[in-house]
């Protein structure tokens, strides 16, 4: 249940999320296919071929990220316009001199990562600036299926407000529970998360209560 509630943390590792977009195919093909005619020097050939062929799995390498990689289709467009963008920039110009065409494709990859960390940290901050339980689509890095992200927000304006979304949270639970065990929590025994303990309630509480139970 903390799992789905962004309350826990769990290592993901995605395959690069940018293979995710309709155009990633195309564009590292035709960059992979152009590679023999950026460098003066043969030997940066075979480096920069390889970086592109294990542009996705090195992504997951360096892609440490604490919550799942799951990205949302307007923030995965920006950061493959903007890697499309620097690599067009690069594939434009003659022949380069021996090291420079592959430290380009290394900075090009660096910046691509942590716009993919940025992109995916900040839709689960905007979610979390909510009050309760709230949901957004997005795509799964692992295997670019469509998905969401269920986050509980606690950004509520008043008591009456957290104390609505701590009963929002218990329904929640209360169906989940129920489609993955056939039954259901007829009166959850989540004494930490009711009243009068809603007052002082914290994310940090919230998320304890829910991994004691």
């Amino acid at each position: 249940m903390a799992l789905l509630l962004c309350l826990s943390l769990t290592v993901a590792l995605a395959r690069g999320c940018l293979h995710c977009h309709s155009n990633f195919s195309d564009k590292f093909n035709f960059y992979r296919d152009h590679v023999n005619l950026k460098s003066w020097w043969v030997g940066d050939i075979p480096v920069s071929g390889s970086l592109l062929t294990d542009w996705s799995q090195d992504t997951m390498n360096e892609l440490h990220l604490a919550i799942p990689a799951e990205i949302t289709r307007e923030k995965l467009d920006q950061v493959a316009n903007a890697v499309y963008q620097k690599m067009d920039v690069l594939y434009q110009g003659k022949m380069y001199f021996p090291g420079y065409f592959p430290n380009e494709l290394r900075n090009i990859f660096r910046e691509q990562v942590r716009l993919i960390q940025n992109a995916i940290i900040e839709s689960r901050i905007d979610c979390q600036r909510h009050c309760g339980i709230f949901q957004y689509q997005t795509i799964s890095c692992s295997n670019c299926t469509d998905s969401h992200v269920v986050c509980f927000g606690y950004n509520c304006e008043s008591s009456a407000q957290w104390e609505m979304a701590v009963q929002g949270l218990l329904r929640y639970i209360n169906i989940w529970h129920k489609q993955n065990t056939k039954t259901s929590l007829v009166s959850p025994s989540f004494t930490c998360l009711e009243p009068p303990n809603l007052a002082n309630l914290t994310l940090e509480d919230a998320s304890e209560c829910l991994m004691q139970h």
